[in-house]
């Protein structure tokens, strides 16, 4: 689905209740509290967790630095936010990554019995964080989706592939 914008344009959204429902139908089958407007305001928060992961990666750091003319920052949080309205390739994978991200952050959360191990539900939690986790580490490392000039097409330049740093977890 295309990307939800608010009245001023402005991409509050890169999913929408019926992408989640085409992910994982049955969990709305068993769990009729989870209401479109709860699901859209999860994708909300999601979008906005997904554009500050981007801003604090390397990737995003080096393409500022590269076509931007004499920036000057002294951390990391002086590099500007991310433009959703500047992601102009690769919208579906923005919108897998949304769901993948709210189902295993906000949503499958709410509904999980955790004090059964064999839950379905907590099996679902680690699987879309992995499939958040690889598709997020791609669209990093391919890095031709962001028109950072904002020209309205991807130059040459823009294209920057980007190197996720592995991490070990335990």
């Amino acid at each position: 689905m295309a990307f939800l914008t608010n009245n001023s344009g402005t991409v509050t959204s890169f999913a929408e209740y019926q992408d989640v429902l085409d992910m994982d139908q049955r969990l709305f089958e068993n769990n009729e509290g989870l209401t479109d407007d709860i699901v859209e305001d999860l994708l909300t928060k999601s979008t906005q967790r997904i554009l500050y992961a981007i801003k604090y990666t390397d990737w995003w750091r080096d393409l500022y630095l590269q076509e931007t003319v004499s920036p000057s920052f002294t951390s990391a949080s002086d590099v500007p936010d991310v433009n959703p309205n500047q992601i102009l390739v690769r919208q579906q994978d923005f919108t897998y990554l949304c769901v993948f991200y709210a189902l295993y952050y906000f949503i499958l959360p709410k509904i999980a019995d955790f004090s059964k191990e064999d839950n379905a539900e907590r099996a679902k939690i680690g699987f879309y964080q992995q499939k958040y986790q690889m598709l997020f580490e791609e669209l990093i490392n391919v890095g031709d989706w962001y028109d950072i000039l904002n020209q309205g097409s991807i130059t040459a330049s823009e294209k920057k592939p980007g190197a996720m740093r592995l991490h070990r977890t335990r």
